[in-house]
């Protein structure tokens, strides 16, 4: 990472952009979560204070390329906009045509439409990371979550800019995730779960090299069971990943759920039941782990050192298949150990739990998140470390 702190810069005067991560979930025109927003607050609010001319970008959603944001209003920034202004006090306008350069308002900040409607952002086009570069004397890229994106807007600027840095919120989720992998209270445990092994199988494999114990939930735990020989009825597994799932099972002795909720379809009002693994009917499906099987996912909880979990236990959008992950969020927010928790549907349901000051840190990272675990580079950061 370049040396170049944040903190320690004179930021009297200067044009400051700074790369956010304001991707917030919607709902008919509204924020529902301000978890991202609140996270990049600090950043802006210090730029502010010391005496910077602060400009903030974003992207929002997967807008197409190169067409008005008028054309597809869904994907504008004004609602956030809005949100950041009664979250925060200031004041903000939103600034729709800035690429040739723009004559700032009265507003504390200035913030640039969606990224993602100019055209060679997710190509990271030169023409278009020199035009953003322009605009600013100092470029902070201070959004992790979208580290592992090589765009315009997160890694080509980088390259032009007068002056680059790691903002503290990038820095802070790095140093974090350095710990929790490299030097953890033991003993370590990993919780992932989500629908499918196929789109974790790179961090399964690399946490089953890394943490004392794994557990699994969701449609990944009904892969590891399909492996072992359980007949899982009409849930979703994935056939293809039977043998992988079996060899990481083994290497790491997964505690797999005994008893399951069950339902045939995904739906508010249907019935459930709780059974034995074992008694699992071929036209249901496993909707979440069963009372035992909690029981036992708990006893790991209490006695880990270090916690990372990615993902929930079952269907939790649903109330009535929501216990697992319920009770797992909650067990985790109770326990003495360093936990750290990233991914959409798990900032959900911390949310949905309000167990998020319980929570040691948690990363506003997805895909990055899962990036770093996995070892992989991420560009942005690969970008800053050769300034």
């Amino acid at each position: 990472m370049a040396n170049t702190d944040f903190f320690d810069l004179n930021l009297k005067d200067k044009r400051v952009l700074i790369r956010e991560d304001l991707n917030v979930p919607m709902q008919d025109g509204k924020v529902t979560s301000d978890a991202r927003l609140l996270s990049a607050l600090p950043t802006i609010k210090h730029a502010l204070e010391h005496g910077a001319d602060v400009m903030v970008m974003s992207h929002l959603g997967r807008p197409r390329e190169n067409i008005p944001i008028s054309h597809q209003p869904e994907f504008s920034l004004r609602p956030v906009v809005e949100r950041l202004e009664l979250l925060s006090g200031l004041s903000f306008e939103l600034v729709g045509d800035y690429l040739n350069g723009f004559v700032r308002g009265k507003a504390d900040v200035a913030v640039l439409e969606n990224v993602r409607i100019n055209s060679g952002e997710s190509t990271n086009d030169r023409a278009l990371s020199k035009c953003l570069a322009e605009l600013c004397d100092i470029f902070v890229m201070d959004a992790f979550a979208c580290a592992h994106r090589a765009h315009s807007s997160t890694t080509g600027i980088i390259n032009y800019a007068p002056l680059s840095c790691a903002g503290p919120l990038l820095r802070s989720e790095l140093d974090t995730l350095k710990k929790v992998l490299h030097s953890p209270t033991k003993p370590t445990l990993a919780i992932v779960g989500g629908s499918k092994v196929s789109s974790k199988l790179s961090v399964l494999e690399s946490l089953s090299n890394q943490v004392d114990q794994l557990i699994v939930g969701g449609g990944i735990a009904n892969t590891f069971l399909a492996a072992t020989g359980i007949d899982v009825g009409s849930s979703l597994y994935e056939k293809d990943l039977l043998q992988i799932a079996g060899n990481i099972y083994k290497k790491l002795n997964i505690p797999l759920p005994i008893d399951v909720v069950v339902a045939t379809e995904i739906k508010p009002n249907t019935e459930t039941r709780v059974c034995d693994v074992r008694n699992i009917h071929s036209d249901e499906m496993i909707v979440d782990f069963g009372p035992k099987s909690i029981s036992l996912l708990k006893q790991f909880i209490s006695s880990a050192g270090t916690i990372l979990w990615n993902g929930p236990i079952g269907v939790f959008e649903i109330d009535k298949f929501d216990e697992g992950t319920k009770q797992i969020s909650q067990a985790i927010a109770s326990s003495s150990a360093f936990s750290i928790a990233g991914g959409g549907d798990t900032l959900a349901a911390i949310e949905m739990y309000s167990v998020s000051s319980d929570i040691t840190y948690i990363s506003t990272g997805g895909g990055a998140f899962l990036e770093y675990i996995e070892g992989k580079t991420l560009p942005s950061v690969q970008a800053l470390e050769k300034k």
